[in-house]
């Protein structure tokens, strides 16, 4: 059996809509405009997250761990702040599970951070 002969479109032939603009089974075609992408203020954040961890890890492999480190447990921070601040709709990816849960295992993640750039000595010979 086709697809013609049982009636199924092929996934090309329908245009992609959002279960957001759906309205009673109906796609609202006021609501229906060009996607941006990030498609989210939380996902801008979140790629200036990644960003900023990205040049963590570049002072990391220049020899300033410690400092690398750090940046990468501030970005952990503010991201923490951003999700706290943000309406879960506005998260993007910053939004996994609920908003409270999100933010303290950022917090816990980047004061861990932190900390451990602080507190571990230094090797002699490094």
């Amino acid at each position: 059996m086709t697809d013609d002969q049982s009636g199924i479109k092929p996934p090309e032939d329908i245009p992609p809509i959002s279960a957001e603009d759906l309205v009673g089974g109906e796609a609202d075609p006021s609501a229906v405009e060009e996607r941006r992408y990030p498609s989210t203020i939380g996902g801008a954040f979140y790629l200036l997250v990644l960003l900023v961890v990205g040049a963590g890890l570049v002072v990391v492999i220049t020899g300033e761990w410690r400092l690398g480190i750090r940046i990468m447990g501030g970005s952990l921070l503010g991201a923490a702040l951003i999700r706290l601040l943000l309406r879960a709709r506005d998260a993007g990816m910053l939004a996994v599970r609920h908003k409270l849960l999100d933010a303290f295992v950022l917090i816990v993640l980047g004061v861990a951070l932190i900390f451990l750039a602080g507190s571990i000595p230094d090797q002699p010979g490094f």
